[in-house]
């Protein structure tokens, strides 16, 4: 148990920090009110895990600690709900509400299909 939560934390940590560099990059490249940052981490980070799960059910290709460093770890660091609920709440009081609407849809949904993709493309290798 101890293994499982050192190797699922060291990759957490690595994860948030990587989304912290890409989000801390969108936002001081692009002035926008638009939370392009998360919203990025959040679809790529759905593909990723959409590869990762894709690659270990393809049998011997990830082992079960491989798949807890990458699945739990780091893409569970790199993707949060709990920034994507913030920056939702801030375009809400900003009343913002095209904005407000065009997140949470393409999260939502752009996160979904990055998932099937993800998934999709480990069948075609």
């Amino acid at each position: 148990m101890v293994r499982s939560l050192l190797i699922a934390g060291l990759g957490g940590f690595i994860g948030t920090i990587l989304r912290f560099a890409v989000t801390r990059y969108i936002q001081v490249s692009y002035v926008s009110v638009f939370p392009w940052g998360t919203l990025l981490v959040n679809v790529v980070g759905s593909f990723l895990i959409g590869l990762f799960l894709g690659f270990s059910e393809k049998g011997n290709l990830m082992s079960p600690e491989w798949r807890l460093f990458l699945t739990v770890g780091l893409c569970g660091g790199f993707t949060t709900f709990s920034s994507f609920s913030n920056d939702a709440i801030i375009l809400l009081q900003g009343r913002e509400m095209i904005r407000f609407s065009l997140y949470i849809s393409l999260s939502f949904f752009l996160g979904l299909i990055s998932i099937f993709l993800g998934r999709i493309l480990t069948k075609l290798i």
